[in-house]
């Protein structure tokens, strides 16, 4: 489940134009989120507050094993449409597996003018958290300095660290201040950061093969059959056999001057076509007796899916990872990764399960003449967009790995509360094969 704070820089992006998915640090993205979700450990609440669309408090307690908590501001420069536990999109506050918008370039706020000078200011957002009894604080500062620049920095400040006194005498600090200025163009995002505490330079590039689509372009009409709409600008003619679909390709290059070390990796992404257009947040939510949302329950033309591997030359480390929904809730994913120099490996798969309320009679029950006859299932991939808000109740996810560890968890709304329970088995322990156990509660109002 996203924290509140995730959720609102989330929605700062989404208000602001920013496409955050667009960076090589989320090539991945996907797979993770069906292989490598997080399961609460021990007992946490959280309570949050958003007075307005500008200022948003939020309050987190961690029960047990051990008792701490933690308190957090967030303020922004544009009013965000910030919805309570009880009302929010439910896949809003999931890290799921989807097939990404196309890129395109990031567009600017319209200018503002009065008695001949500029008005407007450029969107910035605040944040920060203050842990206790610990007293370690975390802080985060975002700004758009231009349609395609964003500039970041991020910093942590930990006064009761649990580094050793040998590290200490070494000079590590347990602060760090980190610069970040990403630029994107839709057919290529460069991030370039600075880490003070260890003089870390790094910069990450990624690049989309293909044309990209016009934002002023005309969403396509996904009602008529697929032989009368226009063909997409870098849609190929079909093939028997295959999917259709874009390329993406990246890589990072990092230097340390203090630990006096480098690294490198790069990066290769597959995605299937077409793709959700226009943005799933922009998307009307059409009612479940319309002919959109009864052809988003056929099944697409090619199940929407998402290929990536990535190498560390370096390391030796090879990952690869093929994610796909081989239905309308059911989504599976499998990860092998390989150490050419140590041949260690390991293989691990995952599934995510939507869980939806009981269909009434009427929402089951279609009208003849809303039908076309003999017509071709519709491809709509990005069919979680044009969900009815109040159909999905809950996810399962469950992944297992060749090193014998389980793990399995729900998430779902009780009322007015967002619930996450979970457990992280292994099976080759028996003493011990319930590693970690976890409930998370999380709770929080808008107005």
């Amino acid at each position: 489940m996203h924290p509140f704070a995730s959720y609102v820089l989330r929605s700062y992006y989404r208000a602001t134009g920013w496409n955050e998915d667009n960076l090589y640090a989320n090539l991945t993205r996907s797979s993770n989120a069906i292989l490598d979700f997080s399961v609460p450990r021990g007992l946490h609440l959280s309570i949050s507050k958003a007075p307005n669309g500008l200022f948003n408090t939020s309050y987190s307690m961690n029960a047990m094993p051990s008792l701490n908590g933690s308190v957090g501001y967030i303020f922004t420069s544009c009013n965000l449409d910030v919805k309570s536990s009880g009302s929010v999109r439910f896949k809003d506050m999931v890290e799921r597996f989807k097939v990404y918008d196309q890129p395109r370039r990031p567009e600017g706020k319209e200018e503002e003018w009065f008695a001949g000078e500029r008005a407007d200011t450029r969107d910035y957002l605040l944040y920060g958290r203050l842990y206790l009894p610990t007293g370690r604080l975390d802080a985060l500062y975002s700004t758009r300095l231009s349609p395609t620049l964003q500039a970041l920095v991020a910093a942590i400040s930990d006064p009761r660290s649990t580094l050793s006194s040998e590290k200490r005498s070494r000079g590590d600090n347990v602060s760090n201040v980190m610069f970040s200025l990403q630029h994107d163009i839709g057919k290529w995002c460069s991030e370039y950061t600075y880490s003070a505490e260890d003089g870390m330079l790094g910069v990450r590039v990624l690049h989309n093969f293909g044309r990209l689509r016009n934002p002023t372009e005309p969403p396509e009409d996904l009602t008529s059959p697929p032989g009368t709409r226009p063909k997409r600008v870098d849609e190929e003619e079909a093939t028997g056999g295959g999917l259709k679909g874009r390329v993406s390709a990246g890589a990072e290059f990092y230097i340390s001057a203090k630990e006096r070390s480098a690294g490198v990796s790069t990066g290769i992404r597959f995605t299937t076509l077409p793709d959700a257009t226009p943005p799933s947040f922009q998307s009307p939510q059409p009612s479940s007796s319309s002919p959109l949302a009864q052809s988003s329950r056929s099944p697409p033309s090619q199940p929407p899916t998402t290929i990536t591997a990535l190498f560390n030359p370096m390391m030796g480390h090879i990952s690869t990872a093929y994610a796909a929904r081989v239905s309308r809730d059911l989504s599976m994913c499998s990860r092998f990764d390989f150490n050419v120099y140590s041949y260690d490996s390991e293989w691990t798969m995952g599934a995510e399960w939507w869980m939806r309320r009981a269909a009434s009679k009427h929402e089951d029950e279609l009208e003849p003449s809303l039908i076309p006859p003999e017509q071709p299932p519709v491809p709509v991939p990005q069919a979680e967009s044009l969900d009815i808000p109040s159909d999905i109740h809950g996810v399962v996810k469950a992944r297992i790995s060749t090193n014998n560890n389980v793990s399995l968890m729900w998430e779902g709304r009780l009322k007015q509360m967002l619930v996450s329970l979970g457990f992280v088995s292994d099976l080759s322990s028996r003493s011990k094969p319930i590693k970690a156990i976890g409930l998370e509660l999380s709770y929080f109002s808008a107005g």
